[in-house]
């Protein structure tokens, strides 16, 4: 009888041990991995769903979390401001950075997102390095993990292009990599090292730009299969220089020299391709979930950017460029899995903006749309206030902001709410401008139900933004008639797709509403470490099991 009371223990401290092991395996994730792919629409995932391998995209989906109705809660949506927020849990108005570039009041010149120019390049003789985070004023959720580990976890940030891998990675970040097209590297910065680690340096010794552009761009599937697109030649897409017609294969070989030569690499899928390569490589050489604190990585896909920007939201270029970059994800997913274990890591996947329809293109199908010349709206408002106040008063007009000259309205003794009150009335005049509004009407917006008033003010720093800035009617794009752009309010630039997988994340999907200002503060509850400092986000509720 003692003997069989002794076996029931021995089998109960057994499973009781097995539960314990487990649960402290699985208790936080050794590898964080923040995938964000530029001008992501959405509705790309179920657009080109039935093309997509089952390795790629749609194991994310079908073994992960999908928040169907992720948008950025701000404005201006564009590539910095989109990494920044994504990654600090903040919004433009917190984090500072306004836009990829913006007018600075107090040199009078443009300020680029990341310039720094205290810093040297590594890895190259260009200036391509002079970058760094130090425009952003808050932290990231690597910063964070940084923090609370005692400067422990590693944290790194990869993309073609600097603030893709800059801002995502932050301030105490052990690496940012960006690929310089001058020599076909990637490269960094002295605020990270002094020189590129070895493994860098024979990454880059390979030349694989160099190979990817000495083929042609073909697509990957039958030309017949791309039933999801346009025709292949149309006059919405834009061209290579030396092309006359937007057409495959596009023969990169013979059109690299008019095209920037290795620059050109950004804007075909195989820069998506160099990416994954170097992330992976990345994972390996700098052991990252190798031990029991957790490491980040972020990996931004940018040629989806330019492809969109040249191609437009209905290329079949498009939509072989994700077809091509589902391929990537397989791959890198399944690297994944083997190398940490599928437990043992987190992808989150969303995008930094989406992207516009033609606007062409909507007006040949009868949906209003139009364009908008920026230069005319800056050269009527200076003659405007001309007239009426016998000074342009204008010193810059850019992200959709009027600057105004103070000194020169204070020797007129004009008030600033007048002046911009007169400017905002007068915008409304002008094609294509949808609101006006004064820096007056932002400050006391912020409970505003006014959606474009209220994504204003979260996008508007009062440091750093205008007197008065415009909103632009849906569809109204300030851009060349072929290809596409982003920037506005409107969901075709803020809906975006948010996916979660692995570690103990639940399968399924949700419709309700979340912000990209959501995922860091998920983060730091998964790691129960402090959201980055000037988080406005909140935890999502459903994803783990």
């Amino acid at each position: 009888m003692e003997h069989k009371i002794s076996i029931s223990k021995l089998i109960i401290l057994i499973v009781l041990n097995l539960f314990a092991m487990h649960t402290t395996e699985a208790a936080k994730p050794k590898l964080i991995v923040g995938i964000v792919v530029d001008q992501m629409r959405v509705d790309y995932l179920s657009r080109y769903e039935s093309k997509f391998s089952e390795g790629g995209f749609k194991k994310l989906i079908s073994g992960g979390y999908f928040n169907k109705n992720a948008n950025f809660n701000y404005v201006p949506t564009y590539t910095g401001p989109g990494h920044a927020s994504i990654f600090t849990g903040s919004t433009p108005r917190i984090n500072g950075i306004i836009a990829n570039d913006w007018y600075d009041k107090k040199t009078g010149k443009e300020m680029y997102c990341t310039d720094d120019k205290t810093v040297n390049t590594v890895g190259s003789s260009s200036k391509a390095g002079m970058m760094s985070p130090r425009n952003m004023l808050t932290t990231t959720i690597g910063d964070e993990m940084r923090l609370a580990s005692n400067m422990k976890a590693k944290v790194i940030g990869i993309s073609q292009k600097d603030r893709a891998s800059i801002l995502p990675a932050g301030h105490t970040a052990n690496a940012a990599y960006w690929y310089d097209g001058s020599n076909g590297a990637f490269i960094s910065s002295t605020f990270y090292m002094q020189q590129l680690p070895t493994w860098v340096s024979a990454f880059n010794e390979k030349k694989l730009p160099e190979k990817y552009l000495s083929q042609d761009w073909t697509t990957l599937l039958p030309m017949s299969a791309y039933t999801e697109s346009m025709s292949d030649d149309n006059a919405f897409e834009g061209t290579f220089k030396g092309e006359s017609k937007p057409v495959f294969p596009h023969k990169l070989a013979e059109l690299k020299d008019k095209n920037k030569g290795l620059n050109m690499l950004r804007a075909t899928p195989f820069g998506n391709t160099l990416t994954k390569e170097f992330a992976i490589e990345a994972i390996k050489n700098e052991q990252l979930g190798a031990d029991e604190v957790t490491d980040f990585l972020s990996v931004s896909f940018s040629s989806t950017d330019y492809v969109g920007h040249q191609f437009g939201t209905n290329a079949i270029e498009t939509q072989d460029t994700y077809l091509r970059l589902d391929k990537d994800l397989e791959e890198f997913i399944a690297f994944l899995e083997k190398q940490i274990g599928k437990d043992n890591f987190i992808i989150f996947l969303t995008a930094d903006h989406g992207g516009a329809h033609n606007a062409a293109y909507l007006q040949s199908v009868k949906i209003p749309a139009g364009y908008i010349d920026e230069k005319m709206i800056s050269d009527s408002m200076k003659a405007h206030l001309m007239s009426v106040y016998g000074d342009s008063l204008v010193r810059s007009y850019s992200n959709q902001q009027f600057f105004f000259n103070h000194n020169a309205m204070a020797k007129k003794k004009l008030k600033l709410k007048e002046v911009s009150m007169e400017a905002a009335r007068y915008a409304l005049t002008l094609e294509g401008v949808a609101n006006a509004y004064t820096l007056f009407d932002i400050m006391a917006a912020s409970q505003s139900a006014d959606f474009a008033l209220s994504r204003i003010y979260m996008g508007y720093n009062d440091v750093r933004s205008g007197d008065v800035v415009l909103n632009y009617l849906p569809a109204y794009l300030d851009y060349q008639k072929t290809g596409t752009t982003h920037g506005a309010a409107y969901t075709y630039d803020t809906h975006v797709p948010l996916i979660w997988y692995g570690w103990k994340i639940s399968a399924g999907a949700s419709y309700e509403p979340v912000n990209i200002s959501d995922i860091a503060p998920t983060i730091s509850s998964f790691l129960d470490i402090a959201f980055p400092n000037g988080c406005v986000g909140q935890p999502i509720k459903g994803l783990i099991k």
